[in-house]
């Protein structure tokens, strides 16, 4: 099914797919269709591509460098850069850290922060989770002791996607043991290169070093990168994750994951048949489907209430059950397709004498690593389990 749009929102739709057909480069383009892994280079070429045009932070206030869009053009843009092949910008610096600063930071923080992060001066990570500290945000042990004019960082965060590229991390931090849980942790922007900040890879089961552990020792940082008040951290990581659990959702990706999966069953054929015509998967294809129709509707929604001046509440928790399970569908329906030709690739099992070149359809070269991989979205972004909670207290009042 397709959307319905005015003429306006219309001639904006075809304006997207002119500026992607001119501009989006044609080899990033095919490593996202591909599902393969993307360098940092093609990152920062798309991240400066869209900033050039003023396209990068579409849900930023104009004054502070976003395009001034509608609810739908920002739909419109988000689905046919999925189309297209158009990356998924890093989303730590525009779409989390951004917002966060632009509501919460001061003018200093402002002008200094944001456009480094507009030009790609900056390459944010996140620094929440710790041990013992997922979903259960609240028991965060990483420790920030005022020493003068610094905060003394003391602890460990983990799963730490793409730090490895990262310049700054923003962090929360416990400042007050004393007080309850919630109530002594604030918000700590730091830099990856001070003293006493160590990094270390966690491979991940699709075979990637995406993820990383930081460990903090005596790292000092200046007051001045405190945002909002101290103790008052929690506030804002609310704030944050709901833009993160917004996005994971990934409407574009599944659409643009679902027409891929189409063209797949087509060609794909079991007992002489295309696969798209067997019962069961074409019920399985059918329901996932009409999942992301809905889903569609709810997101316009939310974008819509952000628009107006609102912040996403139980429909953020909403759309991140939501999408992740639509998400993982869709790449567990791809791997079923290839069938035996999915078993999973990673380029450092190759031995003497033996070739782990991948065999089959294309589309299986990346149909298993990238299912394994997206098992982890019902996880970040505060695990779907958590997110039922969240649904459960703010709408049933459970």
């Amino acid at each position: 099914m397709d959307l319905q749009f005015t003429p306006e929102e219309q001639a904006f739709r075809e304006e997207v797919r002119a500026f992607l057909k001119d501009k989006l480069p044609a080899r990033i383009a095919s490593k996202v269709k591909a599902g393969q892994r993307l360098t940092k280079a093609d990152q920062e070429e798309w991240h400066a591509i869209l900033n050039e045009r003023g396209w990068l932070a579409n849900h930023w206030p104009e004054e502070h460098g976003g395009p001034g869009w509608s609810a739908v053009q920002k739909f419109i843009f988000d689905n046919e850069c999925a189309l297209a092949g158009g990356p998924r910008i890093v989303p730590f610096g525009v779409n989390m850290l951004g917002p966060v600063l632009i509501k919460f930071g001061n003018a200093a923080q402002k002008s200094h922060w944001l456009p480094r992060i507009l030009k790609g001066e900056d390459w944010w990570c996140q620094g929440y989770s710790e041990p013992g500290a997922g979903s259960d945000l609240a028991s965060v042990k990483t420790t920030a002791v005022r020493d003068g004019d610094h905060y003394i960082v003391n602890g460990q965060k983990t799963w730490t996607t793409q730090g490895q590229h990262a310049n700054m991390i923003f962090c929360l931090v416990r400042t007050n043991r004393e007080a309850k849980a919630q109530s002594g942790i604030s918000f700590l922007l730091v830099d990856m290169n001070t003293p006493g900040v160590e990094l270390r890879p966690i491979r991940t089961l699709d075979g990637d070093k995406e993820v990383n552990e930081v460990f903090f020792t005596d790292v000092k940082v200046p007051v001045e990168n405190l945002v909002g008040e101290e103790n008052k951290g929690w506030t804002y990581a609310k704030y944050l994750l709901t833009y993160e659990r917004t996005g994971i959702a990934g409407v574009g990706f599944c659409v643009s994951a679902l027409a891929k999966l189409k063209v797949i069953a087509a060609k794909v054929h079991k007992n002489g048949k295309p696969l798209d015509q067997d019962p069961l998967f074409a019920a399985r294809m059918a329901r996932v489907e009409i999942d992301l129709e809905n889903m569609k509707t709810t997101n316009l929604r939310v974008i819509a209430a952000v628009a107006g001046g609102g912040v996403p509440g139980a429909e953020s928790s909403m759309l991140k059950i939501r999408g992740t399970e639509i998400r993982q569908e869709i790449l567990s329906l791809i791997r079923r397709a290839m069938g035996p030709y999915a078993t999973p690739f990673i380029e450092e099992a190759q031995y003497e004498g033996y070739s782990a070149a991948p065999v089959g359809p294309e589309e299986a070269a990346t149909a298993a690593a990238n299912y394994f991989n997206y098992r982890k979205l019902s996880i970040f972004g505060g695990s779907n389990e958590i997110q039922k909670n969240i649904i459960s207290k703010m709408i049933l009042g459970l």
